[in-house]
Parts: structure tokens; sequence; C-alpha cells
């Protein structure tokens, strides 16, 4: 059941209205989106077709690499064409860009933890490495945060375009989001914030602290028993790429959507948001 309302189209206003930044800034955001494809797309293939590495930890790599690459094709394409005049985009548009957006960030999040997952069994439970971390599991977990993903966006989707909206129909970002949309919105919201808050902040900060502890039992393992210096620097910088990743992923999460909507203004979202789904997938 969509909105009882007129609202057939949103105006994406994007990063900025000063024209002689707009030039510059789709220069930038083009070349950025251009390595996020190319550099993740090149990840996808080496793994897809090397043999040596049709391994688990080279398993998970390439779905976060597609994983990237969807992230950014949801947003960024977009937000390129709304350099121009033309920044309208259908209510339906706009429902289904809300929809994959919190699909794939929230496949992403549970993703890292199991990336997480996988290195702990390789460093602390090596000799049990390929009776735990089988392809069977890598498949069913592969499997069960995609699924979780879909159905925990679909949430959002359906329930956000349930909302009535009218007295605006600008949107002051560059994508179509759930916190935006509900401050334009008319009548009560508070289901809506109430599922963004608590559905949103567990898929987020479940994995997250799941990667924690994942990473705490490997520093212990690490520094509890002798170990090489080799192994360690080896052990080391395998998980100091992905723990950079957790990081910068889960802080911008923190700050966009666990944070209290007083603590945070408009333009501060807009960046978080620049920086969630144009930088987290560059660092792959």
């Amino acid at each position: 059941m969509l909105n009882q309302t007129s609202v057939t189209e949103f105006l994406l206003l994007g990063v900025t209205d000063i024209q002689t930044l707009q030039p510059c800034l789709f220069m930038v955001f083009l070349a950025i989106y251009a390595f996020n494809v190319v550099g993740n797309g090149a990840v996808l293939m080496v793994v897809i077709s090397d043999p040596r590495l049709h391994l688990p930890m080279y398993f998970f790599l390439g779905k976060l690499s597609c994983l990237d690459i969807c992230y950014s094709m949801v947003t960024l394409p977009k937000m390129l064409k709304n350099f121009s005049p033309h920044k309208a985009i259908s209510f339906l548009g706009c429902i289904s860009q809300l929809h994959f957006f919190h699909s794939l960030g929230s496949t992403e999040a549970m993703l890292l933890a199991v990336m997480a997952f996988d290195h702990f069994v390789a460093i602390c439970r090596l000799l049990h490495y390929s009776a735990i971390v089988n392809y069977q599991l890598c498949t069913q977990m592969a499997v069960t945060v995609w699924t979780t993903g879909f159905f925990h966006a679909l949430l959002h989707s359906i329930m956000t375009s349930r909302l009535n909206f009218c007295c605006s129909n600008q949107i002051h970002h560059f994508f179509c989001d759930v916190k935006p949309l509900l401050e334009l919105a008319c009548g009560n919201t508070e289901l809506n914030q109430w599922l963004l808050d608590t559905v949103t902040g567990t898929i987020a900060m479940g994995p997250f602290l799941l990667t924690l502890l994942s990473y705490f039992y490997i520093i212990i393992s690490l520094f509890s028993k002798p170990h090489s210096c080799s192994m360690l620097h080896k052990a080391l910088s395998t998980c100091a790429s992905h723990f950079m990743v957790v990081i910068l992923f889960y802080a911008l999460v923190l700050f966009t959507y666990i944070c209290p909507a007083s603590g945070s203004s408009m333009e501060q979202d807009l960046v978080t948001a620049i920086m969630c789904s144009v930088v987290t997938p560059m660092p792959n």
C-alpha cells in the first residue's frame, strides 16, 4: 500500500546548490566512482579467475567487492546525474533506491563480521580451519547475510512507502534515505523512527560486537603464545586492512543512524552519507 498523497516524484537537491562548484565535484565523484568499480571489479575478477584464490578468505573478499560495486551503483550514478538541472526521481524509484541502499549496507555490515570470524578461525584454530570453514559453511553464511539484508531493507521500504507526504517533495540529500524522507512526512512517524533506531541499530551493532569479539580473541592468541615475527607480521597485516574498513564503516553508520537526530545537522548527515556510500568502498 503506497502513500495516499499526490506525490509522484521527489527532487534530490544534491550535494550543493553552488553552481561554480558543481563541475569540479562532478569530476571528483566520477573519478571516485570509476575507481570503485574498476578496483573492486579487478579484485573480483582475480578471485574468480585464479584457482589458487578459491579459498574462504578470498571467497568473502570477492563477495565484499561485489557488494561495494553495487553499493556505489545505487547512489553515485543518480548523484552524478543530479549535477544537471534534472533532479527529479519518481516515488517508486526513490523507494527502490532506499531499499537497495539499506539492503547492501546491512549485508556489508554482516559480511564484515563473517570475515572477522574467518580471520579468527584462521589464526586461532589454524589446524581445524579447513574442517570448520568449509565450502558449505561459506555458502550458508553468504546466503544468510544477503537474505537478512534484503528483508531488513524491505521492512524500511514498505513502512516508508506507506507514509503521507504533504509538505514538500524536495529532499535535501543526494539519494533517497529513510531519515530525509521522514522529515518530509506528515502525521505520526514514531514507528518508522523506532524501526530505524532499533532494527537498524541491531543489524549494525550486533555484527560490530561480534567483530570486536573476534579481534579480541585474535589479539589474545597472538600475544599469549610464542609466535615468530614473520607470523605475527602476516597475521597483523591480514587483519589491519579489514579492521580499518570495519572502523570506518561502523563509525559512519553509528553517526548517521544510531546517534540522536538532535545531535546532527543536515550538513553533517550529508557529509557522513558521502563518506559511507562513496568513500568506504575504496579501501577494499
